[in-house]
C-alpha cells in the first residue's frame, strides 16, 4: 500500500482539536484510513461490529468487487481460472503468487500426491467419535490432531515448516473428508490413489469400495474440480479471519485451520448450502414445484420468518460471478446423471426462475449465489448433505494456508486484540468487602478463630489443623501461624 496525497480529518462537536489521520491506497478498491493512532491521540476506539467498514490487513491474494460481480485471485478473474486451469495449478497460483508452467506443476502435484496418506492411528482417533457425529465435528477434530502426529512442521515462524505444513494440509484434507464420510457410514476406509487426479481421487476414496475397482466419472471429476477452484478463497470472510487471527497468537498451522473449520460449519458461512438443501427438501415436503409460489410470497413477507437460502450474498451486490460457472456445471451435471427430471432439481430450477423473474428478487439483487448451485451439484453425485460444508473446507484450506503465510510474512504483523465498548456494571462497591470464609480442603479451623480483618478470608490447604494457614485481606496478605 502506498501514502495517499490527502489526509482524513476527524472533528467534534464538543470543541475536542480535530485529529488528521493518513489515508493509505492499494492497487484497486477503496483507500483507508490508517487509525492505528486513533486511541492514543484522542482516547477512542472506533466502532464496527461485525468489520463492515474496517480493514484488518493488507493482502495481496484475492480482491472483490461486490458491486461490479468480480472475484480476482491474484490479479486472475475467477471466470478464467476455472476454465483454464485446474484446481492444483490455483493452489500455486494462491501459494506462490503465480500460475505454474510444466516443471512447476509436474513438481507440486507430486508434491501433494505424495503426501495424501495419513499416520494409521488417524483412524484409531476416529473410533473416539460417535458414529452418526456430523462430519464437520470429526473433521475439526481430524485437522486439530495432525499437530499431534506432524511435529516437524508446526513452528509458524519457520517458513520451512509452514511450506511442509502447506502441502501436507492440502493433500491430506481429502483423505480426512473422506475417512469422516466413510466412518458415519460404517464402510472401510479407501487408500489415496497416486495415478488419479486430485478430484478424481477424492471421488474414489469418497465412492469407493475394496469390492471392485472405482471408475472415475470425468464429468463429475470436472464439476468437483470447479467446485474447489470456486471455493478456493474469499478475501478476508470469517473463516479466513478466524484462522488470521488464531494464527496471530504463533499457534501452528493445524491448529489455525482447525479453527477455521470450526468457523465454516456455522450456517450463516460455509454452512449455507447445506440449509440451502433443507430448504428445498422442506418445500418438496410440503407439495414440491406447486407450493414455490406460495413458498416465495412467505418470503416476501417480512413477518412470516421465512428465509430464501441461497440467494443473494452479503459482499456481492450484484450477480455473483461464481454462480454463473456454477450453473454452467449444474446442468452438465444434471444431464450426465440424467437427473433433469429429479423433483427436488425440477423445484430448484423453478425457484431460480422466479427469483431471476420477479421485480421484488431483481430489484434487491437477490440472485441465485453459488451456495444454491453448489448444492445441486454435490447432491446429485450422491455427496450427504451434512457433508457439504466439509467440501467447502476441503477447498477452502489452500486460501486459508496462503492467508495465514502472508499474515506471517507481513513485517507489521502482531497477535490480533480487537477492543470493545464496554457497557456492563461499573466498579463494585462495599458489598465486595464482605467477610467471607474460603475453605479450599482440610479441617476447619476452632470456632473461636476469625479472620483478624473485617473482610478477611481464611485459606487453608489439605493436611493437619496444626498448618500454617494463609489470612487475605482486601489490603493485605498475612501468614497466621498455629
Amino acid at each position: 500500500m502506498k501514502l495517499a496525497d490527502n489526509k482524513a480529518t476527524l472533528s467534534f462537536s464538543n470543541g475536542s482539536p480535530s485529529v488528521e489521520m493518513p489515508v493509505y491506497q492499494g492497487s484497486i478498491g477503496p483507500d483507508v484510513i490508517d487509525i492505528r493512532k486513533l486511541y492514543a491521540q484522542t482516547g477512542m476506539f472506533t466502532y464496527d461490529p461485525g468489520f463492515l467498514s474496517t480493514a484488518s490487513c493488507q493482502s495481496a491474494i484475492t480482491y472483490i468487487d461486490g458491486d461490479k460481480g468480480e472475484l480476482l485471485y491474484r490479479g486472475y478473474p475467477i471466470e478464467q481460472l476455472a476454465v483454464n486451469c485446474d484446481f492444483l495449478e490455483t493452489c500455486h497460483l494462491l501459494l506462490y503468487g503465480n500460475l505454474p508452467n510444466e516443471t512447476q506443476k509436474k513438481d507440486f502435484t507430486s508434491r501433494v500426491t505424495n503426501h495424501t496418506m495419513v499416520n494409521e492411528q488417524m483412524q484409531f482417533f476416529l473410533r473416539g467419535f460417535r458414529r452418526d457425529a456430523h462430519p464437520m465435528a470429526v473433521l475439526t477434530g481430524l485437522v486439530g490432531a495432525l499437530s499431534a502426529f506432524y511435529h516437524d512442521s508446526t513452528d509458524i515462524n519457520n517458513p520451512q515448516h509452514r511450506e511442509v505444513a502447506a502441502i501436507r494440509l492440502i493433500a491430506k484434507m481429502p483423505t480426512l473428508v473422506a475417512m469422516a464420510y466413510k466412518y458415519g457410514k460404517g464402510e472401510p476406509y479407501m487408500y489415496p490413489r497416486n495415478d488419479l487426479s486430485y478430484a478424481g481421487n477424492f471421488l474414489r476414496m469418497m465412492f469407493g469400495t475394496p469390492c471392485e475397482d472405482y471408475v472415475v466419472n470425468p464429468v463429475l471429476e470436472r464439476a468437483l474440480d470447479r467446485i474447489f477452484i470456486l471455493h478456493a478463497d474469499h478475501e478476508q470472510n470469517a473463516s479466513t479471519s478466524t484462522v488470521r487471527l488464531c494464527g496471530s497468537s504463533g499457534t501452528n498451522p493445524f491448529a489455525a485451520i482447525a479453527a477455521g473449520v470450526a468457523c465454516l460449519w456455522g450456517p450463516a458461512h460455509g454452512g449455507a448450502n447445506e440449509a440451502c438443501l433443507n430448504m428445498l427438501e422442506d418445500i418438496q415436503r410440503q407439495g414440491g414445484v406447486s407450493k414455490v409460489g406460495e413458498f416465495m410470497e412467505k418470503v416476501k413477507d417480512k413477518n412470516s420468518g421465512v428465509k430464501l437460502m441461497g440467494f443473494g450474498h452479503r459482499v456481492y451486490k450484484n450477480y455473483d460471478p461464481r454462480a454463473k460457472l456454477m450453473q454452467e456445471t449444474c446442468n452438465e451435471v444434471l444431464k450426465e446423471l440424467g437427473l433433469e427430471n429429479d423433483p427436488l432439481f425440477k423445484l430448484a430450477k423453478e425457484l431460480e426462475k422466479i427469483a431471476l423473474e420477479d421485480d421484488y428478487f431483481v430489484s434487491r439483487k437477490l440472485y441465485p449465489n453459488v451456495d444454491f448451485y453448489s448444492g445441486i451439484v454435490q447432491r446429485a453425485m450422491g455427496i450427504p448433505v451434512n457433508l457439504f460444508t466439509g467440501i467447502f473446507a476441503l477447498a477452502r484450506t489452500v486460501g486459508w494456508i496462503a492467508q495465514l503465510n502472508e499474515m506471517i510474512s507481513d513485517p507489521e504483523y502482531k497477535i490480533g486484540r480487537p477492543r470493545q465498548l464496554f457497557t456492563g456494571s461499573e466498579r463494585a462497591g462495599k458489598r465486595a468487602a464482605a467477610i467471607q470464609t474460603l475453605i479450599v480442603d482440610g479441617p476447619r479451623p476452632p470456632t473461636h478463630e476469625s479472620p483478624p480483618h473485617p473482610g478477611g478470608l481464611f485459606l487453608w490447604c489439605a493436611g493437619s489443623a496444626s498448618r500454617p494457614r494463609i489470612v487475605v485481606t482486601p489490603v493485605t496478605v498475612q501468614r497466621v501461624l498455629p
